[in-house]
């Protein structure tokens, strides 16, 4: 069989697998990134990671986070830092921080340590809103600050990214690649802001006359792109400039319905995203450091749950609203996966297992956040 046959073929499969495992997820009311990352985990027995598989991959990354673009306008952006800052400032302290404190215990160095601390920081955003949505408690007190804390994770992600992107693909650590990289982001973010604000914010009238134009997605989808490739030209992640794209793009007011042009596209490529992932996760040998995986499990659920608590009540929740948000910001996925594909593979395997286990840890303590915060305001634990 010739190599493109083969391709279609293997890709047309592959869809109608990740379509059953869709499916499959919402009846057991489960993540798919959970059952995706096992499938990755299942073929990488079997066959190895094409490069082909990587390339939609990355795809669907461009896309997952151009979208999260979308969402940010600069007055919005400005809005969620200037309410939400405090308790993204502890989320950072007590996830990376504490995190990367506990790995320096275990003898790693400075730089594998604040991989792992970067591992733990971020909640899922898409187990947490899929579960806000279907225990319909989008309209809960502390929903809102959920959502803020997320979003404020969800600007430091690509930071991060960027940052692991340097060092794993060989620069050294040294200042002068910290202030350089520094200098690249706040260029690229500064040209972000301009286009959007001089270029894009006068389109607006353009953009809404022509939605329907089969030039419209075209033309997003190649500004997401393009962005993306003048990150990784300039030595940063892609996902950091497809994210920047996004927030150009959100300032002609038409974020909503770029949105539906672009989520299909996402919608197909993303899932091979994760699948990748699990495919390169490597179980053969066993899982390096079991005790530091559990200490970290262990702490996982302690620092967003004290995150939330001092957060929360900074942000104008009452105790026990704030609580039961720090029970539902336990699972970790998509960009905890996003960083740990950049890694070696030890570190990857390490990475992959410790976010399945806290995906579904974090989902089981969402489930049983009343219940849970019930005990701890009646025993006066916090």
């Amino acid at each position: 069989m010739e190599v493109f046959e083969m391709f279609i073929l293997i890709g047309g499969i592959m869809l109608l697998l990740f379509a059953g495992i869709d499916y499959l997820s919402h009846r057991l009311k489960f993540s798919p990134v959970i059952f995706l990352i096992i499938l990755g985990i299942i073929s990488g027995f079997f066959m190895d990671s094409s490069p082909a598989l990587h390339t939609v991959a990355d795809i669907g990354i461009i896309l997952l986070f151009f979208l999260l673009g979308l969402e940010f306008p600069l007055k919005k952006m400005m809005d969620i830092s200037r309410r939400g800052w405090p308790a993204g400032v502890i989320d950072v302290f007590l996830n990376i921080g504490i995190s990367l404190l506990i790995s320096l215990i275990f003898g790693f160095d400075l730089i594998t340590a604040f991989f792992i601390g970067s591992i733990v920081y971020a909640s899922s955003s898409s187990i947490t809103l899929k579960l806000l949505e279907e225990k319909n408690r989008m309209a809960n007190k502390e929903t809102e600050f959920i959502l803020a804390l997320l979003i404020f994770e969800d600007l430091v992600a690509p930071l991060l990214v960027s940052f692991f992107a340097g060092i794993y693909q060989g620069q050294d650590f040294s200042w002068q690649f910290v202030s350089t990289l520094i200098i690249q982001i706040i260029l690229l973010t500064i040209g972000a802001i301009f286009i959007g604000y001089y270029v894009f914010k006068p389109m607006s009238n353009f953009v809404e006359k022509h939605l329907d134009k089969e030039f419209i997605p075209l033309f997003t989808v190649g500004i997401a792109f393009s962005y993306s490739g003048l990150a990784l030209y300039f030595g940063l992640s892609e996902v950091l400039g497809a994210f920047l794209a996004g927030i150009m793009l959100s300032e002609t007011g038409q974020a909503s319905e770029l949105e539906k042009l672009v989520l299909p596209i996402r919608n197909v490529t993303l899932p091979f995203f994760f699948f990748w992932f699990g495919s390169t996760i490597y179980l053969e040998e066993g899982i390096a450091w079991p005790g530091l995986l559990l200490i970290l499990l262990i702490w996982s659920v302690i620092a967003k749950i004290l995150v939330s608590y001092t957060g929360g009540q900074l942000f104008g929740l009452s105790r026990k609203t704030a609580i039961r948000g720090g029970f539902s910001l336990v699972q970790r996925g998509e960009f905890s996966a996003i960083i740990a594909a950049l890694a070696p593979a030890a570190l990857r395997t390490f990475a992959g297992v410790y976010i399945l286990l806290a995906a579904f840890i974090g989902i089981i303590f969402f489930n049983k956040a009343p219940q849970l915060t019930a005990k701890v305001v009646e025993n006066n634990f916090l």
